[in-house]
């Protein structure tokens, strides 16, 4: 077949991951006071670490001569906005699906396409937490409207939220997979 005549052909969509997505039928979803609960606890964290990392980093380009030392959280200042995805997209990844958060919560992030959820799908996530606040906290105010209970940010990164209880926890971190 040429190339042009390829070209010309009609595309059809070709659904991807419903195998996954069957997988996880019936699986139980988190409720919002256990994703809002992980969601600040993870931003708690992020301001303890970040203070005083920022503290550190200003005093040794200092030359460790600096008697004041200004910290800001500014989502404004390049530096913020870069700790907090590496922050939530990191611990997302490394946990595979459980930031700190998240555990506290009994909470689980899964992909809709792939067994594990990859560092891409975990710093979309970081990521789509910006568009979730837009609009006065609409994106997350969608989990009440969409049937599989998921926020703007969920959507973008293809993934959902999950219920976890501990036995199911403790067999899949044994097993190093993210199924529930």
């Amino acid at each position: 077949m040429s190339e042009s005549s390829r070209a010309s052909q009609p595309h059809y969509f070709h659904p991807h991951a419903i195998a996954r997505a069957e997988s996880l039928a019936g699986v139980p979803l988190a409720s919002f006071g256990a994703r809002a609960l992980a969601f600040l606890l993870d931003l708690v964290l992020v301001l303890l670490v970040f203070s005083p990392t920022v503290a550190l980093v200003q005093w040794l380009r200092a030359g460790r001569h600096l008697e004041h030392i200004d910290v800001r959280f500014d989502f404004h200042e390049i530096y913020s906005l870069v700790f907090v995805v590496l922050y939530f997209g990191l611990s997302l990844y490394l946990g595979n699906g459980r930031t700190i958060g998240k555990r506290v919560a009994g909470i689980r992030v899964l992909s809709l396409l792939h067994p594990h959820i990859t560092l891409w799908q975990s710093v979309e996530r970081a990521l789509g937490y910006g568009a979730s606040f837009l609009e006065s906290g609409f994106g997350f105010l969608q989990y009440f409207i969409h049937p599989n209970r998921c926020c703007v940010h969920d959507r973008i990164a293809e993934t959902i939220v999950v219920r976890e209880s501990r036995a199911e926890s403790q067999s899949s971190e044994d097993e190093g997979g993210a199924e529930i």
